[in-house]
């Protein structure tokens, strides 16, 4: 069942206006040397003033304009079980564990229907996903490398499924075949991400702060994903995680995979989902009973970070990763999402 709880509130103080970014930084749809298992295990429960920093963000507009909102953090209550997570033996260095788990979906019944037609491609060649009618959810790196905008983030635009072809029935030169999804391209209008994830404030790439959301120029009319508030493992049915996106191996193809988190911290969850670069931002998700209802409900927990490399007793070890929707993230999002904190009292 899904479990309301009391969100913390996100309180915006004051806005500075910054110099526009230089927009040259390269897109990396892998990361490297970033805080992992081991590390995530002896980080400090951030402070208050910590959280305020952290959770403080950059919106950057469709005309290159940059703006940064300092926050304060009202009611949020530190988690004393943070970052614990349960040893296991180290996996070999591959994306894809075994046998390759993932579907790719081709009938555009499916495609073009709930839940798959939440998620959407990124212009710099990454996944995200639709949770209101003119914002998608995706991971920051796919826009910042930590210290600058990526180059293709200057014109960023994102692509949602087209459910039906123009015209009357009659295929058009060069059209797709094979199910493969064609695009509506939409132009965004601001991008938030918060401080947590630049350098210099966290003294590196802060992987519990990748996740980004951008506002569209036009609102679309399909069916969006709710946020919802990642349970632990215990909580999960079968501890399984569900998610969708456009991985590089398989050119124009809506993939889907599920499979089950191992490992967790505060922030993170480690799990062994097949993925390749492309699906980076992916929305995660599963399906819970609403409370005193019968009816069943899939919400975000997640945002799939992708493929990591990190130093592990010295040696160069991978894990897929993918960062909590907590109090505070849901807090910070939903704020984003509708501009004030009276939306965002439960979650």
């Amino acid at each position: 069942t899904w479990h309301l709880k009391k969100i913390p509130q996100i309180v915006r103080e004051r806005t500075f206006s910054l110099d526009s970014p230089k927009f040259e930084a390269k897109t990396k749809l892998e990361l490297n040397s970033v805080c992992g298992i081991e590390c995530q295990r002896k980080l400090p429960v951030p402070s208050l003033s910590d959280l305020k920093s952290l959770l403080s963000y950059e919106t950057v507009f469709e005309n290159g304009t940059r703006t940064l909102t300092e926050v304060n953090v009202l009611g949020a209550v530190p988690d004393p079980a943070a970052n614990t997570t349960t040893q296991r033996p180290l996996r070999k260095k591959r994306q894809i564990y075994g046998t390759d788990s993932r579907f790719s979906i081709y009938d555009k019944r499916f495609m073009t229907n709930f839940p798959f037609n939440t998620a959407v491609k990124i212009s710099t060649g990454c996944s995200g996903i639709l949770v209101s009618p003119k914002h998608v959810l995706t991971a920051a790196h796919c826009l910042h490398n930590g210290k600058d905008y990526v180059k293709g983030s200057k014109r960023l635009r994102v692509g949602l499924m087209k459910t039906k072809s123009r015209g009357n029935g009659r295929k058009r030169k060069g059209a797709k075949r094979n199910g493969m999804p064609s695009f509506q391209w939409t132009r965004v209008k601001s991008t938030h991400i918060p401080k947590g994830w630049f350098k210099g404030v966290s003294g590196d790439i802060a992987l519990d702060y990748d996740y980004a959301v951008l506002e569209l120029k036009r609102p679309h009319k399909r069916k969006y994903m709710e946020l919802g508030i990642s349970p632990t493992i215990k909580m999960m049915p079968g501890s399984m995680i569900h998610f969708s996106g456009f991985d590089n191996d398989r050119s124009g193809q809506l993939v889907y995979r599920f499979c089950s988190i191992s490992e967790e911290s505060n922030d993170l969850f480690y799990q062994y989902c097949d993925a390749e670069p492309g699906s980076t931002g992916s929305g995660i998700y599963l399906r819970l009973k609403e409370p005193n209802k019968k009816k069943w409900k899939r919400k975000i927990i997640a945002v799939y970070s992708g493929h990591q490399w990190v130093d592990i007793n010295g040696e160069q070890q991978d894990y897929n990763v993918a960062v909590r929707i907590t109090p505070l993230k849901y807090a910070q999002i939903c704020f984003w999402i509708h501009g004030n904190d009276e939306n965002c009292t439960q979650g």
